[in-house]
């Protein structure tokens, strides 16, 4: 897809507040974990049509640099990642990913 190329003209990510409470209060994942999963591959993203009504939606299935295989639901705005949300992969995420490597 040729929007997830816009993960290799990336700068930076962009956090809100809001997002990273919520990531670490139900889910227990940092921005330092969502950042390392971008780095570390392989990584799978792709458009995440069921959410993106009001803005386009992406999510990607990775690994931290301590193996902890995540989800993580973004956006761009401008040049930045911007994370939506963020948790350990389901048993079919996992699945998948295993099947990209």
């Amino acid at each position: 897809m040729d929007d997830i190329k816009k993960l290799l003209n990336c700068t930076g990510f962009q956090w809100d507040k809001g997002n990273i409470e919520k990531n670490w209060l139900k889910h227990k994942v940092s921005p330092v974990e969502c950042e390392q999963m971008f780095f570390n591959q392989p990584v799978v993203a792709a458009e995440d049509l069921k959410h993106s009504q009001k803005e386009k939606r992406y999510y990607a299935l990775g690994q931290t640099d301590d193996k902890r295989l995540l989800f993580v639901a973004f956006t761009f705005r401008r040049n930045f990642v911007r994370v939506i949300s963020a948790r350990d992969m389901s048993q079919k995420e996992r699945k998948s990913y295993e099947e990209n490597q």
